[in-house]
């Protein structure tokens, strides 16, 4: 995937709506585990909500890795019921590193089984040659790039904002 893709352009999270938007990323996307490519797109959609990183959510014919189903769910209110999966690439296992909307709220239909990545539990993740930043905290999965401008959610005191 070589393709010239644009900048990415400024923008602040605060700026971002509630409830969330559902857009189109014109840039390539790519996840590494283990020295592997477990994912990498050029047509990924992306979730933007107010103080939040953008959510990346690949098809699931880009995702490479294998993807062991978990025990739990998640409930977004706007979303719908996520599932969890272990993500294995080689002989590494990331636990419960990956999510999906088998049947999201129909606001987000395009959603449906995208996979979308912890920055935190895989060795990089990028947006174009960008390397990103997980969003802080435990819950969170959004991707920090350096053009985000905004205070991020997920830090010690920002979770009931």
């Amino acid at each position: 995937m070589s393709e010239t893709m644009p900048p990415l352009a400024t923008e602040n999270v605060q700026d971002y709506p509630r409830p969330p938007a559902l857009e189109p990323v014109p840039h390539q996307l790519r996840v590494m585990l283990n020295g592997e490519i477990v994912a990498e797109t050029t047509r990924a959609l992306r979730i933007l909500e107010t103080h939040h990183a953008p959510t990346y959510y690949f098809p699931p014919e880009d995702v490479r890795a294998v993807l062991i189903p978990v025990q739990g769910t998640t409930l977004c209110e706007w979303k719908g019921r996520a599932a969890y999966f272990d993500v294995q690439a080689g002989s590494k296992t990331a636990r419960r590193s990956a999510w999906s909307y088998s049947s999201p709220d129909a606001r987000f239909h395009a959603l449906a089984s995208h996979v979308s990545f912890y920055a935190s539990a895989m060795d990089a993740c990028f947006v174009g040659e960008e390397r990103v930043l997980p969003q802080p905290g435990n819950f969170y999965g959004g991707w920090v790039t350096a053009n985000l401008q905004g205070r991020i959610k997920g830090a010690p005191g920002t979770e009931q904002w």
